[in-house]
């Protein structure tokens, strides 16, 4: 049987021991998810999208809030200048009062009368400018509803977030307490070889229904009638992939 990348002494071990390498195995591919998800827990790339999604809806907030703002600064200047009219026609008001001159009556009358019109020109601006301020202020609160309610997912998730990574973290404790117990059951030698093949690719998988399990290709007839031959104690390896190729009643 082949061995994988590159010629290696002979290696011969108890079947029992190679067995363990299946546990080793699976340890070594749970503290590997783990890691990856300890490092960047599912939720993160959600996460990193509400927060482009928050800073462009602050943009748009700015935005509604600037124009209604503006809006507000018109109808201030609007309301000052319905003030001015106002104190005008009071004042004329009262000259008409007191004038005795029909002329000069005649004269505030008609300045009223361009108030008056004047008043009521700037009411219906005045009108128009609140309702539109009140849209302004409607399409304001819409904005901020829609923060609101990205910063409550965001708030969430990362919540998750962080019960996904300290749940990860503490089962990688527990496999890395695992896996020194199981490694230091197996041989020096096949432990060896098994952390070199580990290091580059799969580290061992089990023989079963003619399929490499490390990688899950099935064996050419060839080779599988090569390990087949092979002792019980032999270490054989996958012609595919390279790991250990692990013997029990199931590959047969």
């Amino acid at each position: 049987m082949s061995h994988p990348r590159g010629s290696v002494e002979p290696v011969n071990a108890d079947p029992a021991d190679q067995r363990k390498l299946l546990d080793l195995a699976d340890l070594d591919a749970r503290i590997h998810r783990d890691q990856k998800v300890a490092a960047n827990p599912p939720q993160a790339e959600r996460v990193r999208e509400l927060i482009a999604q928050r800073s462009t809806l602050s943009q748009e907030l700015g935005a509604r809030a600037n124009a209604r703002d503006d809006i507000t600064a018109e109808l201030k200047r609007l309301e000052s200048d319905v003030a001015v009219v106002d104190a005008r026609i009071a004042r004329d008001t009262e000259r008409l009062a007191a004038s005795s001159n029909a002329k000069q009556a005649q004269g505030f009358e008609s300045e009223l009368a361009s108030l008056q019109r004047r008043k009521s020109d700037l009411e219906d601006t005045e009108i128009a400018l609140m309702e539109r301020l009140e849209a302004a202020d409607a399409a304001v609160a819409e904005q901020e509803a829609l923060i609101a309610d990205t910063n409550a997912q965001g708030a969430q998730l990362s919540a998750e977030a962080k019960t996904t990574v300290a749940d990860a973290t503490a089962r990688l404790e527990g496999a890395r307490r695992d896996r020194d117990a199981v490694a230091a059951a197996v041989p020096t030698d096949l432990l060896a070889l098994y952390e070199r093949l580990a290091s580059r690719g799969n580290g061992a998988g089990l023989l079963r229904a003619g399929a490499c399990e490390a990688c899950r290709m099935v064996l050419p007839p060839s080779d599988l009638a090569t390990v087949r031959r092979s002792q019980t104690d032999e270490v054989v390896f996958c012609p595919e992939c390279g790991a250990i190729l692990v013997r029990t009643e199931e590959s047969r």
